[in-house]
């Protein structure tokens, strides 16, 4: 055990143990239950501002020694792994078989795989791709008692009682700490393509519903506001006679990955579609890459200090976009435009020479003009004004904010009907409460 100490939400200090195996967790867990203390895990501490604060006094858990590769029948197509590895780690042993996990991940580094399942962690790809419960097909987690039980295996076809697997998924460590994954998984793409749009705010709807109506199949459409595009703007193409306006409201991304000539196809095709109607710049194989990058660690902390996170109808997003740009002018907005997930930040920087020093993952800081962002600190108080704006259209979660304000923000929502079944499930997995005690909805 490690005499470090950790904080979550301005909650402990809570002393750390760092367990090297299951046995020495499932001690830890066993001791916490029979005292009356909580167990914490904390991953790589990329996701401790979701949820609320914790509701008692305990022990902070890192499984970062649990990183070890257990099986991976490569010919198979899946890998069994202990939770505490990185996603960067489970990137780099998949590539060298030319295969991979299509989920998006920001701070891949840090972010470990157990802590990512937790949090249902998902990113452009989930349009194409789907998330992190269409690739999970066993697990092993230590239960409250400090027992291992697994529950699904290593093969892809399995049907065997309740689907554990899919119940753990984003289930935020309230159920069990996971100990051990077994992934199904897909070989990398033979070709990658973006296609970047630009449109002003009135045009916005027709362009998401051309691309909607597409005969190509992206597997990402991203859509962002003037000043969160996670590249620096490029001159593009003219559109028709006229040209590129950087006073344009919107920067869309349409992603394709497969073989390359179903890609060049696609690309093609779109390109007929728009039929010029809107600015495109097509990047395809490695000169797309830095933007995929940037898809994937747009949300980095500290990018902002606030962030909400929206589900609407795909068909509402567009709309939902336009009314939060209204609501705010410093608001960074981004959607999953094909799912229907809008997220918004309000970044925390400083003014150096007439713009808003923002920071982050990718190249250290990025500046937003002053003209485009207002770099006024956001309030309580106005963050709630928007928050309730919010969930008159949608569901809403808040993914970050300071943690003083979680008592009056209610980061979860209004109850829901299905709360009470999940406090059930909570019951039969932990009735005694040792897992994040209070991190999830209010009862859980």
């Amino acid at each position: 055990m490690s005499d470090n100490a950790v904080f979550i939400d301005g909650f402990g200090p809570l002393p750390l143990a760092r367990p090297t195996t299951v046995q020495e967790l499932g001690s830890l867990v066993e001791q916490a239950g029979r005292t009356g203390r909580a167990i914490y895990p904390i991953g790589g501490r990329t996701m401790l501002a979701l949820g609320n604060p914790p509701s008692k006094a305990g022990l902070a858990v890192d499984l970062g020694s649990l990183d070890k590769v257990i099986d991976y029948p490569a010919r198979d197509m899946t890998i069994t792994v202990q939770a505490g590895i990185t996603i960067a780690q489970l990137r780099g042993i998949l590539a060298a078989e030319n295969q991979r996990l299509p989920i998006d991940v920001p701070s891949a580094q840090d972010a470990t795989l157990g802590g990512t399942l937790a949090a249902n962690v998902s990113g452009a790809r989930r349009f194409g791709c789907g998330t992190l419960r269409d690739y999970v097909i066993g697990l092993s987690a230590v239960n409250d008692e400090g027992q291992e039980f697994k529950s699904g295996g290593r093969v892809v076809k399995n049907v065997a009682g309740y689907d554990i697997c899919k119940l753990m998924v984003g289930s935020l460590g309230t159920l069990g700490v996971i100990t051990q994954v077994t992934l199904k998984l897909r070989p990398l793409p033979e070709e990658q393509a973006l296609v970047r749009f630009g449109c002003s705010g009135d045009k916005l709807g027709a362009c998401l519903n051309r691309l909607h109506e597409s005969r190509t199949r992206p597997v990402c459409l991203e859509v962002f506001n003037r000043a969160s595009a996670p590249s620096p703007p490029a001159p593009l193409p003219p559109r028709g006679e006229g040209k590129w306006s950087t006073g344009d409201d919107w920067t869309i991304f349409v992603g394709y990955e497969g073989n390359a000539e179903a890609v060049q196809w696609q690309v093609q095709q779109l390109i007929k579609e728009t039929g010029g109607d809107f600015s495109l710049e097509a990047n395809l194989g490695h000169t797309a890459l830095p933007t995929w990058q940037g898809l994937t660690d747009w949300g980095v902390a500290p990018l902002a200090d606030t962030v909400f996170k929206a589900s609407v109808l795909p068909s509402a997003t567009a709309d939902f976009l336009i009314l939060a740009a209204k609501q705010s002018d410093c608001v960074l907005l981004r959607a999953h435009a094909g799912n229907g997930v809008v997220w918004g930040r309000w970044p925390a920087g400083e003014i150096v020479g007439g713009t808003l020093r923002v920071p982050s993952a990718g190249d250290g800081t990025r500046s937003v003009p002053t003209t485009l962002l207002s770099p006024a600190g956001l309030t309580c108080a106005e963050a709630a004004a928007m928050l309730s704006g919010w969930r008159e259209r949608g569901t809403v979660v808040v993914q970050r904010c300071p943690h003083e304000w979680k008592s009056k923000l209610s980061v979860w929502g209004p109850a829901r009907g299905d709360w009470t079944l999940m406090s059930e499930v909570k019951k039969q997995f932990d009735p005694r409460d040792v897992f994040n005690p209070g991190r999830l909805f209010s009862a859980i």
